[in-house]
């Protein structure tokens, strides 16, 4: 991931946890019971040729579709999850875990009292350093970050 798109992933962490948990739930709980087959004289009629008009089929790929989506921002989440441990300052820290709770710098930088500009800064400096972290490979341990921070995090 490049820093533009872990930028982007911070920014939409909150939302990408609160769709994967929703989905999720949607998904198990309800396997499609709700949709009504055909009976009676419609249900022995032939179906056209080359299309199916099944419309247990259609749900099933739209569930396919749905997983899949949680599958990517499964990755993406993960991917900062696994690179928390980067992050050392407490400063740092404290605006981290306030963007991942889905607040914007504007508003982080009120409840914290300082500038603006400060906390646009900080966060530059954690995509940085989460950035660095993954750039050796994707299979980051929490002890490679621990490992890396004398050196470089």
């Amino acid at each position: 991931m490049n820093k533009k798109e872990i930028k982007s992933v911070l920014h939409s962490y909150h939302w990408m946890i609160q769709t994967i948990k929703y989905k999720r739930s949607e998904l198990k709980d309800d396997a499609g019971e709700r949709l009504t087959a055909q009976y009676g004289i419609e249900a022995t009629l032939p179906k056209p040729q080359g299309t199916n008009t099944d419309p247990i089929y259609y749900e099933m790929l739209r569930r396919e579709d749905e997983w899949e989506t949680v599958g990517k921002l499964k990755s993406k989440v993960v991917f900062i999850q696994e690179r928390l441990n980067c992050i050392t300052d407490e400063k740092e820290k404290t605006v981290l875990n306030r963007i991942l709770d889905g607040m914007s710098l504007r508003r982080i930088s009120h409840e914290l009292g300082i500038p603006f500009t400060n906390v646009r800064r900080i966060r530059d400096e954690i995509v940085d350093k989460i950035y660095e972290c993954g750039s050796n490979g994707s299979n980051h341990t929490k002890n490679t970050c621990l490992q890396k921070e004398k050196v470089s995090c």
